[in-house]
């Protein structure tokens, strides 16, 4: 059976990290296909084929913030130079361990982000993730 989000995108240039928030979306009862990559060049390049429909299109990002290279602001700056059809029903969710949420929230009004939440991901975490951003994919019972 399909879970209500079918398909999340991690980047993050930490390997245990990705290790990490991979095993607990796998864990969690919502969330169904995960793909780490290390890098925003990486993540452009899957998103580019996922639009051009060579990849499946993922309904949510966790994008780290600090990274070596294309850091997540940079990343966001590329993705919005894009057709929009590479990011369009994409929720992105700023995943960080910044020690200033508050400059990160406002900065975030510069970006079509959803959300922005501290590493690492937890059950508790990703239930308010889909309770927030996703709760209408929720099958409905009779």
């Amino acid at each position: 059976m399909t879970k209500p989000v079918e398909f999340v995108l991690l980047i993050d240039d930490d390997s245990a990290t990705n290790f990490f928030n991979g095993m607990m979306l796998e864990r969690h009862n919502c969330f169904d296909n995960v793909l780490a990559v290390k890098s925003g060049e990486e993540a452009l390049s899957y998103l580019i084929s996922a639009a051009e429909g060579s990849s499946l299109k993922p309904d949510l990002i966790f994008l780290d913030i600090n990274m070596p290279g294309m850091n997540g602001w940079e990343f966001l700056d590329a993705l919005s130079r894009l057709d929009s059809k590479v990011s369009e029903g994409i929720k992105i969710i700023l995943l960080s361990t910044s020690a200033h949420p508050e400059e990160v929230r406002k900065s975030m009004s510069n970006y079509e982000v959803a959300d922005y939440i501290n590493k690492p991901l937890s059950m508790k975490l990703l239930d308010s993730v889909f309770e927030v951003h996703f709760k209408e994919r929720m099958p409905s019972t009779p």
